[in-house]
């Protein structure tokens, strides 16, 4: 596979402190982690382990809380009755912050 810029001269500035080389192997290693976890399947693994996965945005979405818990959309929206999670909703959309799902994780 041919990868952008490895024809070129290694003088070639870039924004960052890395060499071009030891750069492309990062990203090459970064892709084939992603790719590996990506078959591997990620609604097969425990909510322990989803949870570290779930800390990198700062709102979910109705399925990825359901996905997270291993529940259905009823059992969350009767959640939202019952006041265990406060949706905040965007464009009528109901989305859920992820403080308040960490909360909710310590508590069960």
């Amino acid at each position: 596979m041919d990868w952008p810029n490895q024809n070129r001269n290694s003088s070639t500035p870039m924004l960052f402190p890395v060499e071009p080389n030891i750069f492309w192997e990062q990203i090459r290693q970064i892709i084939h982690e992603e790719l590996s976890e990506m078959e591997k399947g990620r609604d097969t693994k425990p909510v322990a382990s989803l949870h570290s996965e779930f800390t990198y945005k700062p709102m979910y979405r109705v399925k990825e809380v359901c996905s997270l818990f291993q529940i259905t959309k009823p059992t969350l929206y009767d959640w939202i009755k019952k006041g265990k999670l406060k949706p905040i909703h965007v464009s009528s959309r109901p989305y859920f912050l992820l403080k308040d799902i960490q909360e909710l994780l310590q508590r069960k």
